[in-house]
């Protein structure tokens, strides 16, 4: 499996209707690609503990998805295992009225990555160039004039590119992952949610409702993903009808981006090692 498949980085267009949401990769079977799922989740979480240490670059992933895609799945299984101290998650929901009452940026930008830590955004600053696009939701919320333009998603394309940039520039990954299902999963991931009573909790009247719009919705990640993939902050899309594949590519793409990076622990000088040897002779002794 060949990870540049899945990237955009500006060189290439990403054209939703012609891109398989139920790709197997090269894998022989479904226990192959969990195999190799689990060897990466092993390899991650050295390499997670090594970033963290070293403090000196930093790891945002953003998931985007349709609903039932499996974004809370892929964070659950791929993140399993590693040092809770070392990563963090957002869900962006409906912004508050705080929340609003900034720039669309302000809520990611207050809980964006420290240096050695690995956070996840569970949604994005991305929804105010998908679901606000849908729904015009722009015009709704107050916004001047002058701002309200009919190139207002171009303009919000450029600074989320530049806002990317000032990241990466600063020490900062960006790893930004698409789960694409497809219509057709997405009715079957919701029947199960309907008839399974312990997954009723997990459906909700705004998921049929929104499902309506999914023409809306595919054009507007097309055209999200080939404005704004870079080859410092690329995009991945990750098929996703078959989630045992999706994981295990999620875990390869992320790893292969820490593989990049190539943490190191921090060195000791020979003068701390010489206190270290002491310390140890004490702790030796002790009677």
């Amino acid at each position: 499996m060949n990870i540049k498949d899945f990237r955009f980085d500006g060189s290439k267009k990403f054209k939703i209707n012609d891109f398989e949401t139920k790709q197997e990769g090269n894998f022989k079977d479904r226990a192959e690609a969990e195999e190799r799922r689990d060897d990466h989740i092993m390899d991650l979480q050295v390499l997670q503990e090594k970033l963290y240490a070293e403090g000196k670059e930093g790891v945002l992933i953003i998931f985007q998805a349709m609903d039932a895609a499996g974004k809370d799945g892929a964070v659950k299984y791929v993140m399993s295992g590693v040092n809770p101290a070392g990563i963090s998650v957002h869900n962006f929901k409906v912004p508050s009225s705080e929340e609003l009452a900034h720039d669309y940026l302000w809520r990611a930008m207050k809980v964006a990555p420290q240096r050695g830590m690995i956070t996840i955004f569970n949604r994005s600053y991305y929804e105010d160039v998908l679901v606000v696009k849908v729904h015009q939701l722009h015009k709704k919320v107050g916004l001047p004039e002058r701002v309200v333009t009919d190139g207002i998603f171009e303009d919000r394309y450029n600074q989320i590119i530049n806002y990317e940039k000032h990241l990466h520039q600063n020490g900062f990954r960006v790893i930004k992952i698409f789960l694409n299902i497809s219509r057709e999963e997405q009715k079957k991931q919701f029947l199960q949610r309907i008839d399974d009573p312990a997954k009723n909790w997990k459906f909700s009247d705004g998921d049929i409702v929104e499902r309506g719009y999914w023409d809306k919705y595919m054009e507007a990640y097309e055209a999200a993903i080939n404005a704004t993939s870079t080859p410092e902050c690329p995009w991945y899309v990750v098929p996703s009808d078959k989630k045992w594949f999706a994981r295990a590519l999620i875990a390869e793409i992320v790893v292969s981006t820490l593989e990049e990076i190539d943490p190191k622990y921090p060195d000791v000088s020979e003068e701390r090692k010489q206190r270290l040897a002491e310390f140890r002779g004490m702790l030796i002794n002790e009677e």
